[in-house]
């Protein structure tokens, strides 16, 4: 299923990195070199030192609980800051660089390793957990739980940057907040919007 996952997001045009091929500090969650090199493209008339100070906004920590800082950190991605900087473009896709990665070790109060993760120019802003539909004991409100609980109080870092979380079984799909109870995840029923939609919970 996970593999089969990748391939999809490389169909779509996704770079695809295995976990343990990224060369990062395993408490680090951002791809700096993807963020470096979309800040680079998009703002060549900026100073490496004005580059780094972007950086460190993106990185800076505040104080605030979870919440407080994933919704600021949003803010600063989906809206148009006074610096003029945009950590994703929202107006030009193509300019952005989007990298799926599987099995990525992340070491914060214990070390964890999500199923998936897509970055968009080095930020996490989706983490993918699956399950095996043959394995009765093991459902996608398992991985609503991995997620929301285990990987949330082991790997906060990981979130401040997350828009949706996706939990799956190959059969079923759902995606929602963090924060959200599971009762408010929505339901993947159809790819296309053409497309009627199918059953699955």
């Amino acid at each position: 299923l996970e593999q089969g996952i990748m391939e999809l997001f490389q169909e779509e045009g996704y770079t695809y990195s295995s976990g343990e091929t990224i060369q990062k500090e395993a408490s680090d969650v951002l791809l700096r070199d993807d963020l470096m090199l979309y800040l680079k493209s998009q703002y060549p008339d900026l100073s490496d030192l004005e580059l780094k100070r972007v950086i460190l906004k993106l990185t800076a920590h505040t104080g605030l609980s979870l919440y407080g800082e994933n919704a600021r950190i949003m803010r600063l991605i989906s809206s148009k800051p006074n610096i003029h900087i945009r950590p994703i473009d929202f107006e030009c896709v193509s300019n952005n660089i989007f990298r799926i990665v599987n099995q990525l070790e992340v070491v914060g109060i214990e070390r964890r390793i999500p199923d998936g993760v897509v970055y968009i120019n080095g930020l996490p802003v989706v983490v993918l957990e699956f399950k095996s539909a043959v394995k009765e004991s093991a459902t996608i409100r398992n991985a609503y739980t991995q997620l929301t609980v285990r990987y949330r109080r082991d790997i906060p870092e990981l979130f401040r940057y997350n828009a949706f979380v996706v939990i799956s079984d190959g059969v079923n799909s759902k995606y929602g907040s963090l924060f959200a109870p599971y009762d408010y995840f929505y339901a993947w029923r159809k790819v296309h919007p053409d497309e009627a939609p199918r059953e699955g919970v």
